[in-house]
């Protein structure tokens, strides 16, 4: 991550708004040997160290989490970290606890906007992702879905369609928040004009 200065470039501007885009708690001592968390709370996600939680993990700026599926006490350290937001992209079939309800004990809000595939990227779907967004933004927020693949991919096409962006700047948005196997659709889809 670079640092961060005064003046901010255009892709920092476009970065920043929850992401425009795409969200503190106290952590006891004696919590920090079985939640990777430090005493020092002054440091970024309240010491815990999520990068060594969550594989994949992706951290395109300061409020922003992209991850993979969520368990228990995946739940329990986003919490820790201060998140307030967990989006979540799995359909249904794909989870294996209630993650509504996980999310929510831990004292975050919860988000489902199911995304089976490159079938599911389509407007409306972007659409729904952009009003989640922007009603959140300013807040720490971890999205997910099993792989941060199809956030990658809601992330690129929001910033085509929705926000005008260059197909380059669009591509590497989505790359930044984990589009890989989904990149190919989503370029071929930017191609076209909403």
């Amino acid at each position: 991550m670079t640092a961060h200065t005064e003046a901010k470039s255009p892709e920092q501007l476009d970065n920043s708004a929850a992401n425009d885009d795409v969200a503190n708690n106290d952590v006891a001592n004696n919590e920090a040997e079985t939640t990777n968390v430090t005493p020092d709370q002054d440091a970024p996600d309240n010491g815990v160290d999520l990068a060594a939680i969550f594989e994949p993990y992706f951290r395109p700026d300061d409020n922003t989490i992209v991850c993979g599926a969520l368990d228990d006490e995946k739940v329990v350290a986003l919490a820790k970290a201060g998140v307030e937001l967990v989006i979540n992209l799995q359909p249904d079939d794909e989870l294996s606890f209630d993650e509504s309800s996980a999310v929510e004990q831990a004292g975050m809000h919860y988000e489902h906007l199911p995304i089976s595939g490159a079938a599911d990227l389509k407007q409306l779907k972007i659409l729904a992702f952009d009003n989640i967004l922007r009603q959140n933004h300013g807040k720490k927020i971890a999205v997910h879905c099993g792989t941060g693949n199809r956030v990658g991919a809601a992330i690129a096409l929001r910033a085509g369609w929705l926000r005008g962006r260059k197909m380059d700047t669009a591509m590497e948005r989505g790359r930044s928040h984990g589009l890989t196997k989904l990149a190919e659709e989503v370029h071929n889809r930017l191609l076209v004009p909403r």
